[in-house]
């Protein structure tokens, strides 16, 4: 069965836009040349260049590589794997056409959105990193933290991020064995906040918060209906925003 070339395409921003927009492009092009399976001996030689470019970028002794670079290391990628017979790209779309049950809502918002802003909507409470709620978050996605620990592999977890990592990921249905921060911290893939609902963080997830720089809040919505509407009113916000409608300022957050 043949791929689509939309998958490719797909796949194809989503890598580049991951290195792109890294703080950490190096180590963002190891993470996904591991993903694909593809040593840095056959990827240097697909792209005509000595290993120890490869390794100096992932290594960060060169600096960022430019879209150029980037465009050449995507391309790279895709065409070994469509020599291999497309494993990894057909386990890409076989993903992202069939969303996890562990997923409960995820959306792209169409402006960025200041986490002070998604703070107040969801009635929230920072409780680690409260200096770092001036960034800005580009969707949020929803998730039964049980089933997110319990059911999804690595690849299937960096399905949670939609089309970019700067996101809010929001766990509900906590329980008391496994902190999703642990699921954070083991993953390459960080989001730019992170959100437990109707179970407050204890001082392990917040110390984990505090170490990967992750601003932690903490929503005491009665039911996970009112939250996922409430984002999806923040969502409805910012789409008014884009559409140049006036909205205003979010009060304090507490911290």
């Amino acid at each position: 069965m043949s791929v689509s070339p939309s998958v490719r395409e797909v796949l194809a921003r989503r890598i580049a836009g991951e290195i792109i927009l890294s703080n950490k492009p190096g180590a963002t092009m190891r993470k996904w040349r591991e993903l694909f399976g593809v040593s840095q001996t056959t990827l240097s030689d697909k792209m005509m260049l000595s290993s120890s470019v490869i390794s100096d970028y992932e290594s960060g002794r060169r600096k960022s590589p430019g879209t150029r670079f980037v465009r050449r290391f995507v391309w790279a990628l895709l065409k070994i794997d469509e020599e291999r017979g497309s494993r990894f790209i057909r386990e890409f779309a076989k993903l992202t056409s069939s969303p996890s049950m562990a997923v409960i809502d995820l959306r792209e918002f169409p402006i960025p959105v200041r986490v002070e802003y998604l703070c107040k909507a969801i009635k929230g409470e920072v409780v680690a990193c409260s200096s770092l709620n001036v960034r800005d978050v580009l969707g949020y996605t929803v998730v039964d933290s049980k089933k997110t620990i319990e059911t999804l592999s690595g690849f299937e977890y960096s399905q949670l991020f939609g089309a970019t990592t700067e996101r809010a990921l929001v766990f509900t249905n906590i329980g008391n064995e496994n902190s999703p921060m642990m699921l954070v911290r083991m993953s390459s893939l960080k989001p730019k906040v992170v959100v437990f609902h109707g179970v407050k963080p204890d001082e392990y997830s917040i110390r984990l918060a505090e170490y990967d720089r992750i601003p932690l809040i903490y929503s005491a919505l009665p039911t996970v209906e009112q939250l996922v509407k409430s984002l999806r009113k923040l969502y409805r916000i910012a789409l008014r925003r884009k559409l140049g409608k006036a909205v205003r300022p979010p009060p304090k957050v507490s911290t």
